[in-house]
């Protein structure tokens, strides 16, 4: 009973340090920030231009959440939307990874699909992720606008992100956890402005 209770207590301060980077977290957005980025996500699937996703690891797994609820469906019954996730093809990714480089996997699939209008979606705690660094310099070159979902401050993907979403924390399990309500509430409207069309 001892050890059960201490759990609870545990769980208990856990449940506390979310809460507390999710309350920072609609504190630091709650002036319109999200709502541009959906702004500019609408308007390119609306377009018929790609959204493409990409992030490593955790933010891997969030790529492929957010491409699976555009394509597919959030809450709503409607068409499916052209949400493309850059961490999904194996072959590609391993036969780049190794003939080339890794720090070049998403910039390489950004140069072929993305299209001016269109949308690249990146995901890194940090900021810094080489890879997703690369691929937002490509999709600047290309015309393709950036948004970041990170950390605190952004790291360098702050620079090259026409919508900066940083969830003021440095600590990855809260932050990846403050991204996936981020996500899911950016899901949720666009959905509900593309529904009808």
């Amino acid at each position: 009973m001892e050890h059960s209770s201490s759990g609870r207590s545990a769980l208990g301060a856990y449940l506390d340090q979310s809460i507390a980077v999710l309350e920072r977290t609609r504190d630091a957005f709650d002036h319109g920030l999200v709502e541009q980025a959906i702004d500019r996500i609408v308007d390119a699937l609306g377009a018929d231009r790609p959204l493409l996703v990409c992030g490593n690891g955790g933010s891997a797994a969030d790529a492929e959440h957010i491409t699976g609820e555009l394509v597919g469906r959030f809450l709503k019954n409607r068409r499916g939307l052209k949400a493309i996730s850059l961490v999904s093809g194996a072959a590609t990714l391993t036969a780049w990874a190794n003939d080339y480089s890794y720090e070049t996997v998403f910039s390489r699939q950004v140069e072929a699909y993305g299209r001016s209008g269109g949308v690249l979606l990146g995901l890194s705690t940090s900021g810094n992720s080489p890879n997703v660094v690369a691929a937002f310099e490509m999709a600047r070159s290309l015309g393709v606008g950036t948004i970041a979902l990170t950390g605190e401050g952004g790291g360098k993907l702050a620079s090259l992100s026409d919508v900066l979403l940083a969830v003021p924390s440095r600590s990855t399990p809260l932050i990846q956890q403050a991204h996936i309500c981020l996500y899911h509430y950016i899901c949720e409207h666009v959905e509900a402005r593309l529904a009808g069309a």
